[in-house]
């Protein structure tokens, strides 16, 4: 696990110190002499403090966006108690616990350090899901905690938001001209700013790519870590269906902060249409309701798609049928009795 994301994360930050490096040269060539230590100024603090910016304030974002509440000590016992539980187990600070005021079954963390993260809970979650499927949940959410993933994911994404800001900016200024005085340097200049701005949005479009695909990482490792740490695979995968079954149907509008969640309500809706678009295909006994192996068909089915394979690289979760076939490959393996602790994230 920790080779996989120290890659991912290493090809990110080179990617982008190679966009700075191009940028600097084209600036330097065409609109304005730099020194050397104005350069190196701009490429290590610029990104560094977008980033810290982005860090700092991240946490006061997800709080104003989604109105929680913190809860009262005593005030939920029961999820005082098995948060508490499964923390310990997990060798983590006890996170404080939160509620959002949402009908729509979902959880996610943040915070800046393991010290200060926040453990939030949607009502509809401990409405709709059993306290074992909430269990499961929970574990998932320790899971992000554990791996680090709250801030390691927040610092991440300020890299394609600054490369887009990059493009906006130097695309607007070749507009007006490129700022130079003479005709000659000033189309030398415009241009320049043209190329750094078509490099930002590929910059952009790339790094953002890399992201996502840490970010589905992060959601099957902690998948992966809540069946270890509950010991009952079959708990988080029954409430991943109920989860996305759940924001299928909520009419609301999906707030900025979904990338946090444990799923992401736009996916759902998108899951959930494309198997009752297929309905009649999957409904092998034709009785109008898909029973469990006939979802695990359609499961199937969906997973080797060539379309859900390209339109998953755009996403930030995992299709919510592979995150469960994953699940049951652990939950397999347990039954043999062979499961260690050493393998924990063999399947991903």
């Amino acid at each position: 696990m920790k080779f996989a994301m120290g890659a991912g994360i290493f090809i990110t930050l080179i990617i982008f110190a190679a966009f700075l490096g191009l940028i600097l040269f084209l600036i330097d060539a065409f609109v304005v002499t730099l020194t050397l230590s104005l350069g190196l100024l701009i490429i290590v603090a610029l990104p560094l403090l977008f980033v810290l910016f982005q860090y700092v304030i991240g946490p006061s974002i997800v709080k104003l966006s989604t109105h929680l509440r913190y809860l009262k000590p005593g005030e939920n016992p029961w999820l005082e108690s098995t948060v508490k539980e499964l923390a310990d187990k997990s060798k983590i600070p006890m996170p404080r616990l939160a509620i959002v005021p949402n009908n729509t079954p979902n959880a996610f963390v943040f915070g800046r350090t393991a010290h200060s993260a926040t453990l939030a809970v949607h009502q509809g979650l401990l409405q709709n899901l059993n306290e074992d499927e909430v269990k499961g949940v929970i574990g998932h959410e320790l899971g992000h905690i554990r791996h680090k993933d709250y801030a390691i994911m927040t610092m991440l994404s300020a890299l394609p938001l600054l490369a887009y800001l990059v493009a906006r900016g130097t695309m607007g200024a070749a507009m007006l001209g490129g700022g130079s005085s003479s005709k000659k340097n000033q189309g030398s200049a415009a241009a320049a700013l043209i190329a750094i701005a078509v490099v930002s949005f590929v910059v952009y479009f790339v790094s953002q790519l890399s992201v996502m695909r840490l970010s589905r990482l992060r959601e099957h490792y902690s998948d992966a870590y809540s069946a270890y740490l509950t010991a009952s695979p079959r708990s988080l995968e029954s409430a991943l269906t109920k989860i996305t079954y759940g924001l299928s149907l909520s009419p609301k509008p999906p707030e900025g902060v979904r990338a946090f969640y444990i799923s992401d309500p736009v996916q759902a809706k998108q899951e959930v249409r494309e198997i009752l678009d297929k309905k009649n295909q999957y409904d092998l006994d034709h009785d109008g309701v898909l029973n469990e192996k006939e979802l695990e068909l359609a499961m199937e089915k969906e997973a080797k798609s060539s379309w859900r394979t390209v339109n998953t690289l755009f996403s930030t979760h995992p299709p919510t049928f592979k995150r469960i076939m994953l699940l049951r490959e652990i939950e397999q393996e347990m039954q043999t009795g062979k499961y260690t602790n050493d393998r924990v994230y063999a399947h991903v």
